[in-house]
């Protein structure tokens, strides 16, 4: 996979049904949408990957439709079986990782290793919860006050909108589907109009391990807002899950509350990189890289501020500047390890964070270098100088900036790390656990590595406080977002 032109015409898995990857998907069959058809770009160089049907608010009423028809008798499926149709699905996400990774990098521009990345975790989402969904749960016992008997048990919320994004077009779509499907619900799912081609080759995926028609629905489209607006005010769907900006987010709450429809939200992040005195610096730089620049930087859960203890500023400044400067940047092939942002007006907007830091006092203090030519590309970078209240360090930044502010007194950058709105993830790399234990239970935030730059696992409850969301994806916690709990009182006489 070391020729671009070579992932990029091999990436559509075509099947012998012919152009039904690029179509919407309900009830069991591949249609037109009704809108025509959208473009999905390449970003490494701006050009169309593929055209995709547009959906429209009629294709989602009748995605709902099937869906509606379908959730009794998915409800009524016995565990088991739901179980083992997510096994067959991982099996085969394994079996097409690397046309899958191709994929990704096509549409999102990710390098490779990146994507490659990205299947195998969102394949273990299905893993996940083919192990949980035989273990719904549930409660039984006697009342206090005796007399009667109570028992406890879990059903399915029933019909799931699902709304994702483009920045993980794997993973976001299987850590939603995952615990949806082993629940008992059926869906309609929205991929990202930037990326909607990763989402429909793991629809088809999920037919081929024998998917019921009406199970899973997807309507990509250019117009979001109307039809996930269709969708919650459809007095048939109990449930939505986004992951998208906080923005978003709002707007939809606002919809949702309408008609009290259970909702799960997984929105913006702005996560503090916090290094100690006493921190490794092997370990910091190590971490540190992940952390920022794992798929560019465009992820939420992204180090976007970096707080330095002074007394090792300017030893890590160096030992992590010099590994940004040798990264390499360009098109999804072997050996490059940071890709494109994902469209112009990105590079635009990360632009003039840095041309704003810069006026007010930053200095560019290391920078990767980047192709020329066409492609949505952007210097992975290194600030220095920039003030605590600098307006790059209170934006989520989304792209491959890495701004750095020295600290020395505990109290003080515990105040910069929880003055923000966003409290998704956070990081501390210390060289005294007790210290990192600290410092992690007094951030507000949903999620802390500790010494490591990554906190993403599928076993694991993913979501934030504050304005990062609500809810949980992925562990028990995820799958519980899906059910409703009953009880039973039952007369219990002798």
């Amino acid at each position: 996979m070391d020729d671009p032109n070579h992932v990029r015409n091999n990436v559509l898995m075509t099947s012998e049904h012919g152009n039904e990857r690029a179509d919407v998907f309900v009830g069991g069959r591949w249609r037109p949408g009704a809108a025509g058809e959208f473009d999905v770009l390449d970003p490494a160089t701006g050009g169309i990957v593929s055209r995709v049907s547009d959906g429209t608010e009629a294709d989602g009423v009748a995605a709902v439709d099937a869906a509606v028809a379908a959730f009794p008798g998915w409800a009524a499926t016995a565990p088991r079986a739901r179980s083992e149709l997510l096994r067959r699905t991982f099996e085969l996400m394994l079996r097409d990782r690397e046309q899958l990774a191709a994929l990704i990098s096509a549409e999102n521009g990710k390098a490779l290793a990146d994507a490659r990345g990205e299947v195998a975790y969102a394949a273990e989402f299905f893993r996940w919860f083919a192990e949980e969904a035989v273990r719904t749960g549930g409660d039984f016992g006697p009342a206090p006050a005796g007399g009667t008997r109570t028992v406890v048990t879990r059903k399915p919320v029933g019909v799931a909108a699902l709304v994702t994004p483009w920045n993980f077009p794997a993973a976001m779509a299987t850590r939603k589907l995952g615990p949806a499907l082993a629940a008992g619900c059926t869906t309609v799912l929205k991929p990202a109009s930037e990326t909607p081609l990763t989402t429909l080759a793991i629809t088809r995926l999920l037919v081929e391990a024998g998917l019921p028609d009406g199970v899973v629905n997807v309507v990509p489209t250019k117009r979001s807002s109307p039809l996930v607006s269709a969708w919650l005010a459809d007095p048939r769907v109990r449930k939505i899950s986004f992951t998208g900006s906080t923005e978003v987010g709002r707007v939809l709450l606002k919809q949702a509350a309408d008609r009290v429809v259970n909702t799960s939200m997984e929105l913006g992040g702005n996560a503090p990189f916090v290094i100690t005195a006493d921190a490794d610096l092997d370990v910091a730089v190590e971490a540190a890289m992940l952390a920022k620049f794992r798929g560019g930087g465009q992820a939420c859960t992204a180090a976007n501020r970096f707080y330095v203890h002074e007394d090792v500023a300017g030893a890590f400044t160096d030992r992590f500047g010099a590994e940004v400067e040798k990264l390499s940047v360009g098109a999804a092939v072997e050996g490059h390890e940071i890709g494109p942002l994902i469209s112009a007006r990105a590079v635009e907007e990360v632009s003039s964070l840095v041309d704003r830091a810069v006026l007010a006092g930053a200095t560019i203090a290391h920078q990767a270098s980047v192709p020329e030519g066409g492609g949505f590309y952007f210097a992975p970078t290194v600030l220095t100088n920039v003030a605590p209240d600098a307006e790059i360090i209170r934006s989520e930044i989304f792209g491959p900036v890495a701004p750095l502010v020295t600290w020395t007194d505990e109290a003080h950058l515990l105040r910069m790390v929880n003055d923000t709105e966003m409290g998704l993830a956070a990081y501390v790399v210390a060289g005294e656990l007790g210290r990192a234990m600290r410092l992690a239970e007094r951030i507000d935030a949903g999620m802390v590595g500790i010494n490591r730059g990554l906190v993403s696992d599928p076993s694991a409850p993913f979501g934030g406080m504050k304005q990062s969301g609500l809810g949980r994806e992925g562990a028990r916690a995820g799958l519980e977002e899906f059910l409703e709990t009953q009880y039973f009182t039952i007369d219990w006489r002798d």
